[in-house]
């Protein structure tokens, strides 16, 4: 498996120098991606007419595309990886060429992580419709990777309409790959029929080994095999502790994970030192 870590967006404060020594921090440390959550615009939870969800206005969320931007100038070896970039709230044309550009600067190592969202008021604060997501989300992955890997696109569906454009430069990999996060049925074959693979997230193993079956099983109905797949899965501190660590790596290898990562956030840490020290803790047991 390829190792990777979350990177601390709620935690990392807004010092670039900080932003700055973590990536490098975690590049020397032999790690082999950084993922970061995506969040554009929280809401105020006493907002009229309510609002509860796991992030608000005073999460701090640094803009993953940007950053990811950022990183690829300082490093040379990290792959970069959104886990996951929420699409049906943007541009499919501008993300197509805000990720190429990315891919360039980094020599090829983006790896795209997509889901469907679940954040209402931010989707409508960007100004995307929340009920059509999912169906959107399909056509979104279509259009992507023809301009990643045309000079010209001449395209017409439901939500896009392309008359003989492209994007230049094109990246690097074409296309770029793209994963899907989530455990909801719909998702698992949607990514079944149209994902390059999978991130699960943070469940129990016996819920796991459920989904991994139906992961399977929802591939070869797609003539695709699961061994030709990938699984990117997450550990986090605040819920896993330390002397289970060994067992839920393991138990992720048997069930054919290609990509672990760590997501220190949420278990009090008030120092960058205090994340790395966990990141080579878990270093050690992979």
């Amino acid at each position: 498996m390829k190792t990777g870590v979350v990177f601390p967006q709620t935690e990392i404060g807004s010092d670039p120098q900080q932003v700055r020594d973590y990536i490098l921090a975690v590049e020397d440390m032999g790690f082999d991606f950084l993922l970061a959550y995506d969040h554009v615009i929280g809401a105020n939870p006493d907002r009229e007419g309510s609002w509860k969800g796991p992030y608000t206005h005073e999460h701090q969320f640094h803009e993953i595309l940007t950053l990811f931007a950022y990183g690829a100038a300082i490093t040379k070896n990290l792959e970069f990886v959104s886990g996951i970039l929420i699409l049906p709230q943007r541009s499919t044309a501008l993300v197509a060429k805000q990720t190429a550009q990315i891919d360039i600067l980094s020599g090829g190592r983006l790896r795209l992580g997509v889901a469907v969202g679940w954040n209402q008021v931010e989707m409508e604060a960007l100004g995307e419709r929340f009920s059509n997501r999912g169906k959107r989300i399909e056509e979104q992955v279509e259009v992507l990777r023809l301009l990643w890997t045309n000079e010209l696109v001449t395209y017409e569906g439901k939500y896009h309409k392309l008359d003989n454009v492209g994007i230049n430069p094109l990246p690097v990999q074409r296309p770029i790959p793209i994963w899907f996060g989530g455990y909801a049925d719909v998702v698992l074959r949607r990514m079944a029929r149209i994902g390059d693979g999978w991130m699960p997230g943070g469940g129990s193993l016996e819920k796991a080994q459920e989904e991994v079956d139906k992961v399977k099983r929802y591939l070869a109905e797609n003539g695709r095999n699961y061994d030709d797949f990938g699984v990117d899965v997450r550990l986090s501190v605040s819920r896993q502790p330390e002397s289970e660590w060994d067992k839920i790596i393991t138990a992720w290898q048997n069930m054919g994970a290609t990509h672990i990562s760590m997501n220190t956030m949420g278990a009090g840490y008030t120092s960058l030192d205090e994340h790395l020290a966990t990141l080579r803790k878990f270093k050690r047991h992979i």
